[in-house]
């Protein structure tokens, strides 16, 4: 079951970075013109999104009268809470750096197959977001201990 699990992770994984270079979304430059609303707007993006949202919206109603998924022995529950600044903080943080480089988190891997110094930029930052993000959620909390 294991393996099962690990290679239609592969697959889906293959398949969402394939999807993400076909759709132009592993291009910054792209992503900044369809972010640039003011002056030299590309919706193209938009209608990537739009694909996007039309395969996954009958999946996730699908799996809502499903009782188990396919290579696990019950769905994982979501996360307990709700919007709160931990959450707020992290998604501004998110916004700008999309904004500023022009890659999110996905893209840029995809993107690892034609590196620039603008992605190995991004991904050092990126790492280092991670490394410190424990430690600014507990900030942000009111928790510094640890």
């Amino acid at each position: 079951m294991r393996l099962l699990q690990a290679l239609a992770g592969l697959g889906s994984g293959l398949l969402f970075g394939a999807g993400l270079a076909v759709g132009g979304m592993t291009d910054p430059a792209k992503v900044l013109a369809f972010l640039d609303l003011g002056r030299a707007w590309d919706p193209s993006l938009a209608f990537v999104m739009i694909g996007a949202l039309a395969l996954a919206a009958p999946a996730f109603a699908l799996t809502r009268r499903t009782h188990k998924p396919l290579l696990a022995v019950a769905f994982a529950p979501a996360a307990a809470g709700g919007v709160d600044r931990t959450l707020l903080v992290g998604a501004a943080v998110f916004g700008v750096g999309w904004g500023l480089s022009g890659y999110c988190p996905g893209p840029a891997l995809a993107s690892l197959s034609r590196p620039s110094w603008g992605l190995v930029a991004f991904l050092a930052a990126m790492v280092a977001g991670l490394l410190a993000s424990a430690r600014v959620a507990r900030m942000l909390s009111g928790r510094e201990d640890g």
